[in-house]
């Protein structure tokens, strides 16, 4: 029994000497630690202090923060392990994240993909939330982005959630990214009528639509295809999207009531195909 406790004791000996010969190292070790983890959170804040005005995403936000504290939490216990002269560890513990890293990032390539082409459309948006979008065949107003998927908003009420690897590998149509959305269709009128009559009234009754722009985009009217049923006047006008008061199909639809009831208050027959909608996706906007 007096052995082993002497046994016992010399062991613990030795552990006292080696802790005493790295005490100062690991003191140094400390320091070090705690000023790069201390360095590095003033940096961090001051980049998402940066990024959050280009991002209005908060889920995006949110993980771009832990991310970058999980790494700076992660430098700080190997620069420790360094100092204390532990470089063994250390290399085991990038070799083993090396080899799961591999591993996860071929298990899981369609998860990564995607995750990666959400943080880069976080940095430099192709859209913003509420704008209406189209890409694949698919369009709709932005709803959300989060780091999987976009989801999208149909005009028809459907929810799509579309993969955001997807959205950078192909191409995005964004129609209301500069705030501006053209609307277009066509009322086809009696040869017999007045063409130039018929344009100026279709013009007056744009310009009464609050809604329409009238400076900056100017409204079209051209006459389009003759055909047996009579003559086709296309009509384009833009819409601003920023803080707009009502949906663009209900100025659309407006604007498409204006015009005819002044072209029949004033005379000017319809043709029997009257009207054409220029039905477009964005169009609902």
């Amino acid at each position: 029994m007096d052995q082993i406790l002497e046994d016992l004791r010399q062991e613990c000996l030795q552990y006292y000497d080696k802790f005493i010969q790295i005490l100062p190292k690991m003191m140094v070790g400390f320091l070090v630690a705690l000023l790069f983890v201390l360095t590095s959170s003033y940096i961090k804040r001051k980049m998402m202090f940066i990024i959050s005005k280009k991002i209005d995403d908060p889920l995006l936000a949110n993980f771009l923060k832990r991310t970058l504290q999980t790494a700076i939490y992660i430098i700080a216990i190997l620069l420790f392990l360094s100092i204390i002269g532990k470089t063994g560890v250390v290399s085991s513990i990038l070799g083993v994240a090396g080899i799961s890293a591999f591993i996860i990032g071929f298990a899981f390539k369609d998860i990564g993909e995607n995750f990666l082409a959400g943080v880069m459309m976080a940095f430099k948006r192709p859209f913003r939330l509420g704008d209406t979008i189209e890409t694949q065949g698919i369009s709709g107003s932005i709803v959300g982005l989060n780091l999987r998927d976009t989801h999208v908003k149909t005009f028809d009420g459907k929810d799509v959630y579309i993969p955001n690897g997807q959205i950078l590998k192909n191409p995005l149509f964004n129609y209301t990214i500069d705030g501006y959305l053209r609307q277009e269709f066509d009322i086809n009128i009696h040869y017999e009528s007045n063409v130039k009559q018929a344009l100026e009234i279709i013009q007056y009754s744009l310009k009464q639509e609050e809604h329409i722009i009238q400076n900056e985009k100017q409204s079209t009217i051209s006459v389009g295809n003759l055909s047996n049923d009579g003559i086709q006047l296309v009509i384009r006008f833009w819409i601003n999207t920023f803080g707009a008061k009502e949906p663009g199909y209900i100025t659309k639809n407006k604007a498409i009531e204006n015009c005819l009831l002044a072209l029949e208050n004033e005379g000017i027959s319809l043709a029997q195909t009257s009207i054409e909608i220029i039905t477009k996706n964005h169009a609902n906007a």
